[in-house]
C-alpha cells in the first residue's frame, strides 16, 4: 500500500471514529451536561467555536480559513516528501482530525467537545489526533534531520 494510501485510510479511520462519538454525545448528552465517567475524567457536551482545546473561541471565518490553509499546507508537504518514512502517519492524524473538526464547523456552527480533564479544556477524538499527529510530524522530521547529520 502506498504512503498515500496509508495516510487516506489513516484520515477515514479518524473521521468516522471523531463523527461517530460526536453524534453519540448529541445525541445521549445535553448541552452543557457532565458526566462522571472514571476519577478525573467527565463526559461533557460543549459546542467549541474555537481550534483545538477552545483555543480563539469565536474565531469564526477566521478559524475556517486557517483550517484550509493548514490543510492546503500538509498535503503540499506531504505531496513533495512522499518517500519519508512514516510521513504518512501524522500526515493521516492531522488530516483526519481537521476534517473531522471542519465538518462539525460546517454542519453545526461548532466543534462537539466532550472529554473532560481536570484543569483542561474539554476536547474530542480530532483534537486527540490533532496533537499526536503534531508530536509525529516533529518526531519524523527531527529523525530525518538527526539522520543527516
Amino acid at each position: 500500500m502506498s504512503a498515500l494510501a496509508r495516510a487516506g485510510v489513516v484520515a477515514a479511520v479518524v473521521v468516522g471514529l471523531d463523527q461517530l462519538t460526536k453524534h453519540l454525545v448529541r445525541g445521549g448528552i445535553q448541552t452543557g451536561a457532565t458526566h462522571k465517567v472514571l476519577p478525573g475524567v467527565q463526559l461533557v457536551h460543549v459546542r467549541n467555536t474555537g481550534v483545538a482545546f477552545s483555543l480563539f473561541s469565536g474565531g469564526g471565518t477566521l478559524v475556517l480559513v486557517f483550517t484550509l490553509v493548514a490543510l492546503a499546507a500538509l498535503v503540499v508537504y506531504f505531496a513533495l516528501h512522499p518517500s519519508r518514512p512514516w510521513l504518512w502517519l501524522p500526515t493521516g492524524l492531522l488530516i483526519g482530525g481537521a476534517i473531522g473538526n471542519l465538518i462539525d464547523r460546517l454542519a453545526h456552527g461548532a466543534v462537539t467537545d466532550f472529554i473532560k480533564l481536570p484543569a483542561w479544556p474539554a476536547f474530542n477524538v480530532a483534537d486527540m489526533s490533532i496533537t499526536l499527529g503534531v508530536l509525529l510530524l516533529v518526531w519524523v522530521i527531527e529523525g530525518r534531520r538527526r539522520d543527516a547529520h
